[in-house]
This record gives structure tokens, C-alpha cells and sequence, in this order.
């Protein structure tokens, strides 16, 4: 029986790790290696890491603490977070990443990411689609901390960045950011059903039973969450955690 990947998502600000609601207000709660050595021990998937707070500073993820986090993961894990030019992807790739995350620069500049596939090819690159509702024009996708909204709805932006040549998409809520309610199954399934890369679902896991509906109705080839790996219950108690072998039907 297929199993989906489970993927920790370890949000970085000064090299510290951090979690959110809703996007907003940064909580530390630890070292990041630390979480490194752990998901070694637990024997995760993958891991993604992603530098917040890049973007807004004008910078990128520091391609030295990638290389140290080459040094110490076990599995293969992504980068991303201000990412904007082809050296920079060749570096942090050179520090062991095996994938990169794009997020803003895919908005900014679509053709930043058929350039950087084109370069990589299509495994290497990520897109990270942040998506949140407002009032009148609803779901839109988000750049810049989900500060800058791109114009467009998100199904028709996962079609654009595969055509774009990105081999995987991760479709984030903002809204569910950190909530632990539940992924936005209908907006994951929207797009898992009209693309054909792999598509991991983020924002608002709780519980394994979230994730097995993701999977199982929104067809997510990826679970990914923060919130549910690095707390050890909804009162939020800091404690890094993997699930051992959960079934899975679809």
C-alpha cells in the first residue's frame, strides 16, 4: 500500500527555529540542529526548511547553515526563502540540498522558475504556493510573507508554475497556518486534481487523522505540517515528533 510522504516544515528566523499562526508573530522554539538530530533518530521522510524572514530582508537563506544542516540530516530536505538567481540555487545545492523552494520570485518573476528548471531540472524546483482567502476576491495566491497578493486564484497558479517546468508544488494555507484544525482539503484536492507534479499539502495539521484525509480526499502526494511535529498536543507544549507506520487508503 502506497504511503505519502511526511514532511516536517521547520521555519527559520536568526537561525532560530520558530513557529507561526496565521503567519504572524514568530514563537522560538529551539535549535534547529537539534530538530535535525531528532527527525535522524525518528527516521523522517524529508525535511523542508524555510527562512521567513529572506524575502523581507532582501537576502537569502545562508547557504553556510545549509551546508551545516547537509552535514547532519540523514534525508533528503529542501530550502527556501529569498531565492531570487541561478548561483544562489548552485550553492545551496553544493551545500547538500536537494531541492529548493521558491515562493516570491515565482510571482515576481514567473520565468525565474522555467530558467532555474531548465538549469536544475524539474525535481530540484519547488514552488510554494501561500494562499489566502479575502473578502470579495477570495482565494488568491500570496508572496512576501503573504503580504503581496499575486493577482491570481491558486488552481491557476499551480498550472502556470507547471507549465513552468516546477516538478512539485506546496500548497500552504495561511489561514490554517498553525490552527492544527485540518487541512483545506477542498483547495488541495482543487489543485491535486488539475495538476500533474506532486502536490504537498501544508498549513493546519493536527492529527494523524487530518492528514489521512488530505490524503485519501484531497489526493495529496505530500503531508507536510510544523505544528504537529514540533508540539506535543494543541496546548502547545514543545516536543519534536514523528509518527511511526500509519496506514493509508485511497
Amino acid at each position: 500500500m502506497h504511503r505519502p510522504r511526511l514532511i516536517p516544515v521547520l521555519l527559520l528566523k536568526n537561525q532560530g527555529l520558530v513557529k507561526t499562526i496565521g503567519f504572524r508573530s514568530p514563537k522560538y522554539i529551539g535549535d534547529p540542529m537539534h530538530a535535525v538530530h531528532i527527525f535522524n533518530e525518528l527516521k523522517a521522510d524529508e525535511l523542508v526548511f524555510l527562512d521567513i524572514e529572506a524575502s523581507k530582508e532582501g537576502r537569502t537563506i545562508d547557504p553556510e547553515f545549509v551546508r551545516k544542516i547537509g552535514e547532519e540530516a540523514n534525508m533528503p530536505f529542501a530550502v527556501g526563502g529569498g531565492i531570487r538567481s541561478l548561483d544562489t540555487i548552485r550553492e545551496l545545492l553544493r551545500c547538500g540540498a536537494e531541492k529548493v523552494v521558491l515562493n516570491s520570485v515565482a510571482i515576481d518573476e514567473p520565468d525565474f522558475v522555467r530558467r532555474a528548471a531548465n538549469e536544475f531540472g524539474s525535481s530540484t524546483i519547488v514552488v510554494c504556493l501561500d494562499v489566502k482567502k479575502k473578502w470579495l476576491t477570495g482565494l488568491r495566491t500570496w508572496a512576501h510573507g503573504g503580504m503581496v497578493s499575486s493577482g491570481m486564484d491558486p488552481i491557476t497558479h499551480a498550472v502556470l508554475m507547471q507549465e513552468y517546468g516546477a516538478g512539485e508544488l506546496i500548497v500552504q494555507s495561511i489561514d490554517k497556518d498553525g490552527a492544527m484544525t485540518g487541512y483545506d482539503v477542498e483547495l488541495i484536492r482543487g489543485i491535486s486534481e488539475r495538476v500533474s507534479i506532486p502536490v504537498v499539502a501544508l498549513g493546519g495539521a493536527g492529527s494523524i487523522d487530518h492528514m489521512r484525509i488530505a490524503y485519501e480526499q484531497g489526493f495529496a502526494d505530500g503531508l507536510a505540517a510544523g505544528s504537529f511535529f514540533v508540539y506535543q498536543s494543541k496546548r502547545r507544549g514543545v516536543l519534536i515528533n514523528y509518527p511511526g507506520k500509519i496506514s493509508f487508503n485511497r
